[in-house]
């Protein structure tokens, strides 16, 4: 079973306006092939189907730590693309929709986020396709599945350089950054996890592509805190076994800040869930928002 902790694990600046093409950009990082829909998908099942759980317990348990991340990852870019498309919110009340309000997402290349999903994000990428089972790798060979992990971390790196690269607003940018040092853990442990298995020095390949953090205004702080060094259990009593595998006996890779690897029980200190406001022109939330309001008003009252 899960628990949902009501925060986000990074906190996002608000941009100052509806960026929806910035946010079209952002999708690739949520249903693309490399998105965190995939990795999602991948660790999720590969810990539903693990063969000899209690024997090789350190790798279920690293498998299932990663994979409870990711469900906050996706939480991470779905908030960052619906703040995008949205912007600051527009609460207008009474909007003529006989002038055309929103003329210009005819010219938006997702404009179906707005037309059918009215301004959320979705299990799409960057071109609308949607995000399907085929990125789902789970073979029941250990070595195979933590092979294609590593892939998977170090293709979705290289995704979220290029689609850093795209961006100007600091909500998708810090997105980007959050994730780079969080995937580059992720990239980690696997290659950890082979070569404890396996004898084989994969982590000597990282970072692929061959770019220092350094170079990444936003992941800076994430960096000086020592993130790149944690695994986190989010509070959980179990997996404490991932420790094997994430070990303080080894450490931060070089070009990042030195330290010693840590598993930390706890959840990244995070940040406030956005609110997202209401758009009247776009029927969201619709009915008559006011007596919604009252109506979620009193429900609320009573449940404390």
């Amino acid at each position: 079973m899960f628990m949902r902790i009501d925060r986000l694990q990074a906190e996002l600046p608000q941009p100052k306006r509806p960026d929806p093409n910035a946010a079209a950009a952002l999708q690739e990082l949520l249903g693309g092939k490399y998105g965190e829909m995939s990795t999602l998908g991948n660790y999720m099942f590969q810990s539903f189907n693990f063969r000899e759980k209690s024997k090789l317990r350190p790798f279920y348990s690293l498998v299932s730590s990663i994979f409870m991340e990711e469900l906050g990852h996706v939480e991470l870019v779905s908030t960052g693309v619906a703040m995008l498309n949205n912007g600051p919110g527009d609460p207008t009340p009474d909007v003529d929709v006989s002038k055309a309000p929103f003329h210009d997402m005819q010219d938006i290349r997702l404009a179906g986020s707005f037309l059918s999903n009215g301004g959320g994000a979705m299990p799409m990428n960057s071109n609308a396709a949607s995000w399907n089972m085929d990125m789902v790798t789970t073979t029941g060979n250990i070595i195979i599945d933590l092979l294609h992990n590593f892939h998977l971390e170090c293709g979705a790196r290289i995704h979220k350089l290029r689609v850093y690269e795209t961006l100007k607003d600091p909500t998708g940018r810090e997105v980007c950054g959050y994730l780079l040092v969080r995937g580059s853990v992720h990239a980690h442990a696997y290659a950890l996890a082979l070569k404890k298995l396996t004898g084989v020095a994969i982590e000597q390949m990282l970072p692929t592509p061959n770019i220092n953090l350094d170079r990444i205004p936003e992941c800076q702080k994430y960096l000086q805190e020592g993130s790149h060094r944690r695994l986190y259990r989010f509070n959980s009593p179990d997996y404490p076994e991932s420790a094997g595998v994430w070990s303080n006996d080894e450490v931060a890779l070089p070009g990042d800040p030195p330290g010693p690897l840590e598993v930390v029980d706890g959840a990244p200190e995070g940040g406030k869930i956005p609110e997202l406001d209401g758009n009247y022109g776009a029927f969201a939330p619709n009915y008559k928002p006011e007596e919604i309001f009252e109506i979620a008003s009193k429900l609320y009252k009573k449940s404390r």
